[in-house]
C-alpha cells in the first residue's frame, strides 16, 4: 500500500494537469528505508512528449547525487498519461529501474467516465505489474 499526504497529491496532479498535453514525470523522494514519500521533486519531460517521458540524464544524475547526499531514495516515481489510462504500459514496465519503488500513474484522460483523472499506484518489479492500495492522509 502507499500512504502519502492530500498535499503531494495535490502537487502530482497539479503537475500533471500543468504539463498536459505532455506527459508530466517526477520523483518524491523519502528517508532511506522508510518508505515515506516527503520531498516532491517535479522534473522535466525531456521527451516533450504527449505518449512518452524520459527524465533528463544529467538531471537524473544530479536528483540521485542529491538524494545520497540527504540519505534519501526514491519513494515514489510518476508520470502522467493524457490520452489513456492509468496503467504502466510495455515502455513503462521495460523503464522501470527501481524495484523498491512506488510507481504512480495520473491519467488527465478521462478514460472511465470518472472524472477527469485517475490516481493509481503500481509496484513493477521484474517485468510484472502489481496495482497497490493508495492511502490518503492529512500527516503522517
Amino acid at each position: 500500500m502507499l500512504t502519502l499526504t492530500q498535499d503531494l497529491v495535490d502537487k502530482i496532479v497539479a503537475h500533471a494537469r500543468k504539463d498536459h498535453p505532455d506527459e508530466a514525470c517526477g520523483v518524491v523522494a523519502g528517508p532511506a528505508g522508510s518508505d515515506r514519500p516527503e520531498r516532491f521533486i517535479p522534473m522535466l519531460n525531456a521527451a516533450m512528449s504527449p505518449t512518452f517521458y524520459e527524465f533528463d540524464s544529467g538531471d537524473l544524475l544530479r536528483l540521485y547525487r542529491e538524494m545520497d547526499d540527504r540519505d534519501e531514495e526514491p519513494v515514489i516515481v510518476y508520470h502522467s498519461h493524457t490520452a489513456t489510462e492509468a496503467y504502466p504500459s510495455r515502455t513503462d514496465i521495460s523503464y522501470a529501474g527501481e524495484p523498491g519503488a512506488h510507481y504512480v500513474l495520473v491519467s488527465t484522460a478521462d478514460t472511465d467516465g470518472a472524472g477527469e483523472f485517475q490516481f493509481r499506484s503500481f509496484r513493477i518489479v521484474e517485468g510484472q505489474v502489481t496495482e497497490e492500495e493508495v492511502r490518503i492522509v492529512e500527516a503522517y
